[in-house]
């Protein structure tokens, strides 16, 4: 008897770790637009950072980036337990926001057509320019740059966390915990 007992505990293991494999991957889909744009962020967070100061800037903006985390994702789950009206309003309010990136990037595009250089080309000139000059702070440099990477991944680290947890809002706690 005690043998069924325990096939069947884990049967019912096996079954949510499927439920939550199957949310997981509905959540990714969802969130694939979003996380590409994280990537984007990580990836361009070095850029005009000196070639031996990379991986310490790139660890600095991890380490930031894992609090993030350390702070959004118990807030989401505090957000399901007590105030699970909250998650429907917090997607809007993320789809705005991507919506006003979004206008903002085409405005960008239509406005420099027929102006010469595209504004990324402004970017790099002002960042070569920015390091040659002698008086140039590279420590203040650096921390402004990892500053600026850390806000910008909380931002959307809140977006894919929301997205998930919209995903997941009418399962069990546990379930939205796991995913």
């Amino acid at each position: 008897m005690a043998g069924a007992s325990f096939f069947a505990l884990f049967d019912d293991i096996a079954l949510l770790l499927d439920d939550v494999a199957a949310m997981t991957k509905v959540a990714a889909k969802k969130t694939a637009g979003v996380l590409g744009d994280d990537l984007a962020v990580n990836a361009e967070q070095v850029s005009g950072v000196k070639a031996n100061r990379e991986l310490p800037v790139v660890w600095a903006v991890a380490k930031g980036s894992l609090l993030n985390k350390c702070m959004l994702v118990p807030a989401a789950i505090l957000i399901s337990i007590f105030a699970n009206w909250l998650i429907v309003p917090l997607l809007i309010m993320g789809g705005l926001f991507l919506s006003f990136e979004g206008a903002e990037k085409i405005i960008e595009m239509v406005e420099k057509r027929g102006k010469g250089k595209d504004k990324k080309t402004q970017h790099q000139e002002a960042l070569i320019s920015a390091l040659n000059e002698p008086d140039l702070d590279i420590v203040k440099y650096e921390k402004d740059k990892i500053k600026s990477a850390i806000k910008t991944d909380f931002v959307l680290s809140a977006e894919i966390i929301i997205i998930a947890l919209g995903t997941v809002a009418n399962n069990t706690l546990i379930e939205q915990i796991l995913v």
